[in-house]
């Protein structure tokens, strides 16, 4: 009862941050994202009758943060599958873990497909995804892929690929400023953002509008809408993380230097433009003709310390010889 899938992290260009009800880890927003095939999660989960507990090794190492999300996700299996079995799970990750790159996306989504695979449910699309949600409010869009648009509707979240990977190959440049975890978890800051920041209210408000136009600009193949609109719906959440109590300051001086160069790259006439999770790293989004300069460019900032590039990648999937 074993099963090994891959699943790629995914970087908002609308984002969300904050939730609209904590049981069941529902987003407060909407988003739109990409789904980033250059980097990649690969989880196994055993399921294993003398186990008395589950246990979750993440980049080889015990995560006991992380591993009652693993459960709760896991325990959705197993009443599908109508079993009591525990499991074992082994995630790592190739690249950053924790540090503002989605690993909690991919990882889910890897978690939940593999779980499901080690199990034989065929489950459809929705279910995984409301299961992925348990442990990541991302995670259900690296399940896709390409462009997702992830909405809310009712009491769960419903996602939808608005584009595969070959409608519009977009390419990724991340610009990785620090490689360590970040103090503040995603999980916490957005909720220290909806007790304490004066903008969370407006964000909330305003974002139905970025998410209309983020879509139309995607469906156009409309690269300068599209860059215009994530620039801005960025800076808006990071604002309202830096007018959280205390100040949720992810980026480092290299982040803000990237950004400036981004800005200037496009001015020039490079079709390029920036956002930025909740973390230190950059992703630098372009059309394939310019990755070679933009990479060039942010590498030569001081600060950076490592280049990932990527394609739009595929959705989450089982490995057909997980031995």
């Amino acid at each position: 009862m074993r099963a090994v899938a891959v699943a790629h992290p995914n970087v908002a260009l609308v984002k969300y941050w904050g939730k609209r009800a904590r049981a069941g880890n529902l987003p407060a927003t909407g988003s739109l994202s990409l789904v980033l095939g250059g980097l990649a999660t690969e989880t196994s989960v055993r399921f294993d009758p003398h186990l008395a507990r589950d246990r979750v090794l993440l980049d080889g190492r015990e995560d006991a943060e992380t591993s009652a999300r693993v459960s709760a996700c896991l325990d959705e299996l197993r009443r599908e599958a109508g079993v009591g079995l525990r499991a074992t799970v082994e995630s790592r990750n190739d690249f950053p873990t924790g540090a503002g790159l989605a690993s909690s996306a991919s990882g889910f989504a890897a978690l939940v497909t593999a779980g499901a695979g080690a199990l034989g449910l065929q489950l459809e699309d929705q279910r995984l995804a409301e299961i992925a949600r348990l442990g990541s409010g991302s995670a259900p869009r690296s399940l896709l892929g390409g462009v997702v648009l992830l909405t809310n509707r009712d009491a769960t979240t419903v996602c939808e690929q608005v584009a595969a990977p070959a409608d519009w190959p977009l390419e990724i440049v991340v610009a990785v400023t620090t490689t360590g975890p970040k103090e503040t978890s995603s999980r916490i800051g957005m909720a220290l953002s909806e007790q304490t920041s004066p903008y969370y209210d407006a964000w909330v408000e305003t974002h139905g509008a970025d998410l209309a136009a983020g879509l139309a600009a995607v469906r156009a193949r409309d690269f300068p809408a599209l860059a215009g609109l994530a620039e801005h719906n960025c800076l808006k959440m990071h604002a309202v993380m830096l007018t959280t109590r205390p100040p949720l300051i992810y980026w480092t001086p290299a982040t803000l230097a990237c950004l400036h160069r981004i800005q200037e790259m496009r001015r020039d006439g490079v079709p390029v433009f920036f956002t930025v999770d909740a973390g230190p790293q950059v992703k630098a989004v372009c059309l394939p003709q310019a990755a070679d300069d933009v990479a060039t460019a942010l590498a030569g900032i001081p600060g950076v310390l490592r280049i990932l590039r990527s394609p739009l990648g595929e959705g989450a999937r089982l490995r057909a010889n997980p031995d």
